[in-house]
C-alpha cells in the first residue's frame, strides 16, 4: 500500500516494555470493522502510546486518513457520521476524537477523495444537528461548527433531516427558524463565537448594531471583528467607531488594517479626531500615493452577482452564458505558504457578461457531479461563439489542469484572448491595466486571503465579480484605444484579434 512499516510502540500501566506492537498500517486495513470497533482502537492505541499526547493525537490523525483512504463501509464520510453518532460513549476521550476524525475526513475531502455517498452522509450530519440542538447527543459547541462545516450542511439538508423526523415535532417549523433558536440561545449563554459560526454558515444576516453592541460588552472582540467581517462595510466601520469610543485604538487599529484599503478615505479624518496615533504609518501610506480611489462593482454596471454551487444553478448560468458574445474568466485559489506542499485546488471559477458575474463553486460542483462541471464547462470553455477573456490566464489554466486533471473540460480552450498579451509594457497587473484604460484601479488586497471558506464573505465576493467584469469593460475599449508607437503620428490602433488563441 505504500505505508512504511514502521511499528508504534505500547505500554502497560507499569510502564513495563512489551514485544507486542501495532503496525502503523493496522488500522488502515480495518475497513470492513463498525465504527465503535474502529473508535475502540483508536482508543486503546492513544491510552497505551508511549509518545505525548500531541504525538499520539498526529499519529492516530494519520492513521484516521489511512483508514478513510481505504474506503471504509458504506463510505467514509457516512463512516465518519457514524463516528460522531457514537462517539460520545466514549466520554472524556469524545471531543479529542471528533477533532481527529473530522480533521481525517476534511484532508481526506479536500483531495478529491469521499463523493461516495456524501448526499446521505450531509444528511446523517443534518440529523446529527439535530441532536445536539435537542440535547439527544452531546458535542461539544466546536465540533458541532466543525460538523456543519466539514459536511457543508445547508438548511435544505436540515429542513430534509427535519422532515424524516416528524414524529420529533420538527415540521411545526423551517430549518432557519430553528437554526436562529439555537443561535438566540448560544448568545443567552454568551457563547458568541460558536453563535456567529453559525450565522456565518447559513449566511444569516438579520442580526443587526445590538449584537455587536452585545459583544462588546462581554468584551467578545475576536467573535464582533468576525462577524463585522462577514456582515461587511457598515458593521466594519460600527464596530471601529465602537472601538475609538471605547478607548481601544489597538482593535480599531488592527480592524482598520484588515480593511485592507477599501476605507483609507476615513483613516485621516478619524486621525484628526480621535488623535489616533496607531494610524500614523497608514496616514503616511496613504498621503505617499496620490490616491486610494478604487474601482467599484456598481461603476461597471453590474446587476446581479450569482453564487452557483448546485447544479439546477450551474445548468442555468452555463445556458445564459452560452447566448454571450464576451466573456471575462478568472479563478482564485487559496495560497499555500507551505515550502514544497502542492498548490491548493482551484476553489472558484468567476464568468462575467456584461452586466452579471457568475461565481462557480468548483470544489462543491466536482465534488456533487464532476460529469454535470465538465459538460458545462465543456459549452463555454471550448465554444467558437463565446469570446473569452483573461488576464494571465496561462497561470489559471495551469492551476485548473492541476487541480481538475479528470475533466476534459480544462484540456484546451476555444476563442481565448488573454488581455495582458494585447497591451506593450503592461505594468501593475491587471489593476494597472484597468487604471490606465478606465481611469481607476483596483484594490487587490484581497488576493491572498482563505478562498475555500464558505461562504465567502462579502469582500471576497465583490473582489472576485471585479477581477472578471473589469476584463469585459477594459475590452469594451480596446478597439477604439491607442498606445504610443515610433511611427510619425506616434499612436496606432490596438491590434486584439492575432492574439486570440
Amino acid at each position: 500500500m505504500g505505508v512504511d512499516e514502521n511499528f508504534l510502540y505500547l505500554h502497560n500501566q507499569d510502564k513495563a516494555r512489551h514485544p507486542l506492537a501495532v503496525s502503523r498500517h493496522a488500522l488502515c486495513d480495518l475497513s470492513n470493522v463498525s465504527p465503535v470497533v474502529f473508535l475502540y482502537l483508536l482508543k486503546e492505541c492513544y491510552v497505551y502510546g508511549t509518545c505525548k499526547a500531541t504525538a499520539k493525537f498526529r499519529v492516530l490523525q494519520q492513521q484516521a486518513y489511512g483508514f478513510l483512504y481505504n474506503d471504509p463501509q458504506p463510505g467514509a464520510a457516512i463512516f465518519v457520521a457514524h463516528c460522531l453518532y457514537v462517539l460520545p460513549i466514549f466520554e472524556s476521550h469524545c471531543e479529542g476524537f471528533s477533532h481527529l476524525i473530522i480533521s481525517a475526513l476534511r484532508h481526506f475531502l479536500k483531495v478529491g477523495n469521499g463523493m461516495n455517498g456524501i448526499y446521505k452522509a450531509k444528511l446523517l450530519a443534518a440529523k446529527l444537528f439535530l441532536a445536539i440542538v435537542d440535547g439527544t447527543l452531546h458535542h461539544e459547541e466546536r465540533v458541532l461548527v466543525k460538523i456543519l462545516e466539514v459536511f457543508d450542511v445547508s438548511l435544505s439538508n436540515i429542513e430534509k433531516a427535519m422532515y424524516d423526523a416528524d414524529e420529533k415535532g420538527h415540521t411545526c417549523q423551517t430549518a432557519k427558524v430553528l437554526v436562529e433558536q439555537y443561535i438566540s440561545r448560544l448568545v443567552d449563554s454568551q457563547s458568541y463565537m460558536t453563535a456567529v459560526s453559525l450565522l456565518e454558515h447559513f449566511s444569516i444576516r438579520e442580526s443587526g448594531e445590538s449584537f455587536l453592541l452585545r459583544m462588546l460588552e462581554s468584551k467578545e472582540y475576536r467573535a464582533a471583528e468576525k462577524w463585522a467581517t462577514f456582515m461587511g462595510r457598515p458593521i466594519l466601520c460600527t464596530l471601529v467607531r465602537e472601538y475609538v469610543n471605547r478607548k481601544l485604538q489597538k482593535h480599531a487599529f488592527d480592524v482598520y488594517l484588515a480593511m485592507e484599503a477599501g476605507y483609507m478615505e476615513k483613516v485621516e479624518e478619524l486621525c484628526e479626531r480621535y488623535s489616533l496615533e496607531g494610524f500614523i504609518n497608514v496616514k503616511e501610506l496613504e498621503e505617499s500615493i496620490p490616491t486610494h480611489r478604487y474601482l467599484q462593482l456598481d461603476e461597471l454596471s453590474i446587476k446581479e452577482v450569482v453564487w452557483v454551487d448546485e447544479m439546477n444553478s450551474l445548468l442555468d448560468a452555463t445556458c445564459d452564458i452560452e447566448e454571450c458574445k464576451v466573456v471575462g474568466v478568472d479563478c482564485e485559489w487559496k495560497p499555500n505558504y507551505e515550502k514544497g506542499s502542492p498548490p491548493n485546488k482551484v476553489s472558484i471559477m468567476q464568468i462575467a457578461s456584461d452586466n452579471k458575474v457568475y461565481i462557480l463553486d468548483l470544489i462543491k460542483l466536482y465534488g456533487d457531479s464532476p460529469d454535470v462541471l465538465d459538460d458545462c464547462l465543456t459549452r463555454i470553455l471550448h465554444s467558437p461563439r463565446v469570446l473569452k477573456l483573461g488576464y494571465n490566464f496561462q497561470c489559471d489554466v495551469k492551476q485548473l489542469a492541476l487541480s481538475y486533471g479528470q475533466l476534459q473540460c480544462f484540456k484546451h480552450y476555444d476563442m481565448l484572448l488573454d488581455i495582458q498579451n494585447v497591451f506593450k509594457e503592461p505594468r501593475g497587473g491587471l489593476s494597472g491595466l484597468a487604471k490606465k484604460i478606465l481611469g481607476t484601479g483596483l484594490n487587490k488586497t484581497r488576493r491572498n486571503s482563505n478562498w475555500e471558506q464558505r461562504p465567502l464573505t462579502q469582500f471576497q465576493l465583490e473582489y472576485a465579480a471585479l477581477d472578471a467584469a473589469v476584463l469585459v469593460h477594459i475590452f469594451r475599449h480596446v478597439r477604439g484605444y491607442t498606445q504610443p508607437t515610433g511611427d510619425e503620428d506616434g499612436h496606432s490602433k490596438i491590434e486584439w484579434k492575432s492574439h486570440i488563441v
